[in-house]
Parts: structure tokens; sequence; C-alpha cells
């Protein structure tokens, strides 16, 4: 959908912050450290007795009661209004303010708030995105203007399951990261505008859950995240809770995912993870780029696009591999399972990967970038305003120039991804132990994705420590 609104190629506007700073650390040590630590960690989990682990999973410690009111559709549709009021104020401005793309508030707060902060959000306080969803509420509307009933008009083809959210992601990552000039805001402005009136259109026509629940890559992607939580509201007796599990529960509670489902979430993961392979001296030297005299994105777009849609492949092949290596290894014990069943239910591990994955490639950006959104939204249309006393504020990236402060968010990074797949090993084995029960049918199972963890680990603190092009 994306891709076919982009009408001429200009000037290369990058949307990522001082990306081209490398980080010279003793880097060794956390690499040989980090990928000894999963491996150690999946050895201990493996140890656990099954029955632990799953009360361990199972645990809700009630914090507090929530207002009656307090997830009701009105009180939903009052917030939905307001985020789609903001779309439309930020769709005006990018159309129509700075044509910087530093000095405008549209694409600082669709790179900076919304898809690195708000998913970093997500995975901390759970579904947010439920109330800020602005497309919501415009379908709604149009519901009621055409009175259509409040289900489905058109009925979800069931073969489509979850390919259009992958086709759509995959347009939305190509326009991240390989088109010339994701963050100039007039285009930004159009991408979103297009994406906008797709989103309403689908979900008038095939109602809200549906098309959110299945087509809509966004809302599909953030709910997962949200899984992530170890804050849930749950009901009991008629009264809502907001209760603490332990992070990742909640995804562990959901059902299979088919095989469309699962592509989706290896897409995810496969296009942050390029995104930061994209950059790097041995990339580039593979495409034939000097990355010392990198000629812009303009002049790599093929390149870049066949490396996007290899890295999706590449990972997908090694997850299939690996889950049927297990499933085959599995059924020496005489316990069979369908390999679609425990790819479907072992996917929900790799989410603390993709968000470690996320976290750790876009903090520096993030760092330098929401100063930018800081002094921007005192004065967003250029008129001489300091609402907030920020205007004349200055961005610094004297941060990312110090060797103490390097160190820090380096260690930063690679301690996330570290943590991100120890979680996602403990998750794995909790998923093959309800599967198989028995310890002699769920570690053959675990083993080779285990061993696929860890070897990510090793690549993806690889990608914090090697050479990056600017």
């Amino acid at each position: 959908m994306l891709p076919a609104m982009i009408f001429v190629c200009g000037q290369a506007l990058a949307h990522t912050g001082e990306g081209g700073f490398v980080l010279l650390l003793p880097t060794g040590y956390y690499l040989l450290g980090g990928t000894a630590a999963v491996a150690a960690s999946f050895l201990l989990i493996a140890l656990i007795p099954g029955e632990g682990l799953r009360r361990l999973a199972e645990i809700r410690l009630t914090l507090i009661a929530l207002p009656p009111g307090f997830t009701t559709q009105k009180a939903q549709c009052c917030v939905n209004g307001l985020a789609s009021l903001l779309l439309v104020l930020l769709l005006l401005i990018g159309f129509l303010g700075n044509t910087d793309p530093l000095d405008n508030l549209l694409p600082l707060t669709v790179w900076t708030v919304w898809w690195v902060a708000l998913v970093v959000i997500q995975a901390v306080f759970g579904n947010l995105w439920f109330w800020l969803n602005p497309w919501i509420l415009p379908a709604w509307i149009l519901r009621r203007l055409f009175r259509l009933s409040d289900g489905a008009s058109w009925r979800y083809p069931a073969w489509l399951g979850y390919w259009p959210a992958s086709i759509t992601f995959l347009a939305f990552a190509w326009f991240e990261l390989v088109y010339p000039a994701p963050a100039d805001p007039m285009r930004l402005a159009i991408a979103a505008s297009l994406y906008s009136l797709w989103t309403i259109l689908g979900i008038t026509l095939f109602g809200e859950d549906t098309w959110l629940g299945r087509a809509e890559p966004f809302t599909i992607f953030f709910t997962l995240v949200s899984h992530l939580s170890p804050f849930r509201v749950t009901e009991r007796d008629g009264r809502r809770l907001l209760q603490f599990a332990c992070p990742g529960a909640g995804l562990l509670d959901l059902a299979p995912l088919p095989v469309s489902g699962v592509l989706f979430i290896l897409l995810v993961l496969a296009a942050v993870t390029f995104d930061g392979l994209g950059s790097t001296f041995w990339w580039l030297g593979l495409g034939d780029v000097n990355p010392l005299e990198f000629p812009g994105r303009s002049a790599v777009i093929g390149f870049m696009t066949i490396g996007l849609v290899a890295a999706w492949l590449a990972l997908a092949g090694l997850y299939f591999a690996a889950v049927a290596i297990g499933a085959h290894a599995g059924r020496t014990g005489g316990d069979r399972l369908p390999l679609g069943q425990l790819a479907g239910s072992l996917v929900v591990s790799i989410m603390p990967i993709s968000i470690a994955y996320h976290i750790a490639h876009y903090l520096t950006e993030f760092l330098v970038n929401i100063q930018d959104v800081r002094v921007t939204i005192s004065d967003p249309i250029e008129q001489g305003w300091d609402l907030f006393g920020t205007a004349a504020d200055h961005v610094s990236t004297a941060l990312l120039s110090n060797y103490e402060s390097v160190r820090v968010i380096w260690n930063v990074e690679a301690g996330v991804i570290v943590l991100g797949h120890v979680l996602a090993v403990a998750m794995a084995h909790v998923a093959v132990r309800r599967l198989a029960p028995a310890r002699a049918a769920a570690l053959p199972r675990e083993v080779p994705l285990a061993v696929l963890m860890v070897f990510y680990t090793l690549f993806g603190l690889w990608l914090l420590a090697t050479p990056h092009a600017g």
C-alpha cells in the first residue's frame, strides 16, 4: 500500500538520529558473556520442574479494582476521538509545516514517539493503543452515516489469515528502511493519509475486531507487545481488576497462531534486525558499496529491498527448521505434536527478542530526537509560540561522543538484548511444557530453538559492536 504513493525520489532524508557513531568499546567480552548467559539460562531453566514454571507463569497479584466506567465504550470513544483529532492536526502540520524533518512535528511524532516510545510503553504498561487508536472512531462514524450494522458488512476470507497485515507491514518497513526520504514531512503525510483511509475503510467494511485483529499490522503488533506487560486487566465477579503477573505471561495464554501469524511476527523481528544490519560495513560490502563514501539510499534501493525480503525469508527458514528439528526429535518418546501447532505456540517467545532489538536499535536515536520533539512541540506551527517554555532549547548530541555516556548506552543496549533472549528462552520452555508435560518429550523440542536464540544473541551483540555507515 505504502510504496504505491511514492511519486519521485529526491533528497535522502533518513529518519534515524546520529546513526553513524561507532561504539569503540571492548566488545569481545560482551559478545562472549552475553551469549554464554543465554546458553546458561537455558540449561538452568531446563532443570526447573515444569510444574513450578507453570505455576510461576500463572501467578496473578491483584493491585487495585478499577472504577466501573474505566473501560466503557463511551470512555474509549472519547479518547479515540482525541487521538483522531491529533492525527488530523499532525497531518496538517506535515502538509503545511516546516520541510525540515527535525523541525516538523509529524515525522518526529511518527518515528520517535509512536514507533519508538509507544512500543516500549506498551511492553511496560499494557495496551494503551486500545485507547489511542485514531482510526476506530472515524470508522464508527462512517457506519452510522451509511446506516451499516455494527457487525461486518463483508465477510473476511478465512484463507487470508494474517497475510494482509504482513504485506502492509512489509510495505511500511520498506518505506522506513529503503525509501530515500521516509522522514520528509510532505511524503510522510501522504503515506499516513492514504494508510489511514485504507484502515478506516477496512474497519468499516469488515468490522473492528476482524480488520484490526487480522489485517491491520500495527494494532496486531501493539496488542502482542502489550501481552509482555506485567500489568493486566481482568474481570472477576463483575469487577475489573488491575493485576500484576510475570512479564510475557499474557502471550503464553494466547491460542497458537496460524502459519500466516507466525510469519507476521518473524517479519517484525526481521525488519528491525535488518534495520541494524543494512548500515553495517559488512552488508554494504556485499553490495560493493564503500561505506566511507555512502552514496545515499537512492543508489541502493534494489539492493536494500532484496536484503529486507531476504532477512524475512532467512529468519522464517531458520525458525521453522529449528521447530521442525525439535518436533522430529520429540517423536522419539511417542508424543507427537503437529508442526503447525508447535510453531504457532512457540513463536510468541520471539516477542521479547523483537522488543529487545527494538529498544537496543532505536535507543540512541530516541535520546537525540526526543529533544527535537521537546523543542518543536512548544511551537508546532511556527507562529512564534512557546507553549511549554522549550522553544528556545538546544538539541545536544554530546551524550553520543562522551566515553562514559556511550559506555552506559552500550551496556544498556547489550543488557536489554541478553535479557530479552533469556525471557524468550523461559517462555519457550513454559510453552513446550504445556504441550508436552514430560521433560523427556519437552527437552528435544526446546533445544533447536534455544540454539537458534543463542546464536541470535551473538548476532545481535555483533550488530551493536560492528562499524556502521552514516
